[in-house]
């Protein structure tokens, strides 16, 4: 299992529920982007488990400019510097299709840290040619919903990637996954690795509360979300269980 950790607290969570790696983002109201240099320090500090932050400039598309390109090799530079064990990154073209020259940069910039790829592969043109390209690349892993929403509107789909994709690179779903699901998609899919933020809401511990103003787009300004340890452990287990 690999838990997208939206802190080191989560990080550490789902290491104590038995995940195998975080994809350590920030700001997943907007899929995920770059995490702070030291968020990435103090993961790798702490934490026994492989670390790969997501390497993405901002939310939005995956269309990105010179200057956010050039972001893009910083952080992974700033990656390499603190041993991560790998990044996570993906760039398209305008025409929807994976834009190879690039992706091939960003990975010759990373060895030796392994390389996956996100969401982004949900918003290709044609999914099986973007996989081949991928291969072709030397992506370690591919986290995909199958183009829908969630990963068990795609299930269909992710098990025809799944069988497409053999032991040449891992197909990832992620997207939606639960308790009341996992097994189910485990089982119709046949995936070996999965993806889920395994997440809880946790109250604010203020007593005073000024509830006239939101400092950001979040509709409640005193709670946030963090992964729940004991989710991680459950979700394993009905995932090993439907092999």
């Amino acid at each position: 299992m690999e838990v997208c950790a939206n802190s080191v607290t989560s990080g550490l969570a789902a290491q104590d529920g038995g995940a195998k790696r975080i994809e350590l983002c920030a700001s997943l109201t907007e899929g995920g982007t770059t995490p702070s240099y030291a968020e990435i320090a103090l993961a790798k500090k702490l934490l026994n488990i492989e670390v790969f932050p997501i390497i993405r400039p901002r939310g939005g598309d995956f269309l990105y400019s010179d200057l956010e390109f050039e972001l893009m090799q910083e952080d992974i530079k700033m990656c390499k510097s603190l041993h991560c064990d790998g990044v996570v990154i993906g760039i398209l073209t305008a025409e929807g299709k994976v834009d190879t020259e690039r992706c091939a940069k960003l990975i010759k910039l990373a060895k030796p840290m392994s390389v996956a790829f996100h969401r982004a592969f949900d918003m290709v043109d044609d999914m099986e040619s973007a996989l081949e390209e991928l291969i072709t690349l030397g992506f370690v892993r591919v986290l995909t919903s199958g183009g829908k929403a969630t990963a068990t509107e795609g299930a269909a789909v992710l098990e025809k990637l799944i069988l497409q994709a053999g032991d040449r690179i891992t197909i990832m779903p992620g997207a939606g996954i639960h308790l009341d699901n996992i097994a189910s998609l485990i089982g119709q899919t046949g995936a070996k690795e999965f993806h889920a933020s395994a997440r809880k809401n946790v109250d604010s511990a203020m007593v005073f509360r000024n509830n006239e103003l939101s400092m950001g787009t979040v509709s409640e300004e005193y709670n946030t979300t963090v992964t729940d340890g004991d989710v991680v452990k459950k979700l394993l287990e009905l995932a090993n269980s439907a092999e």
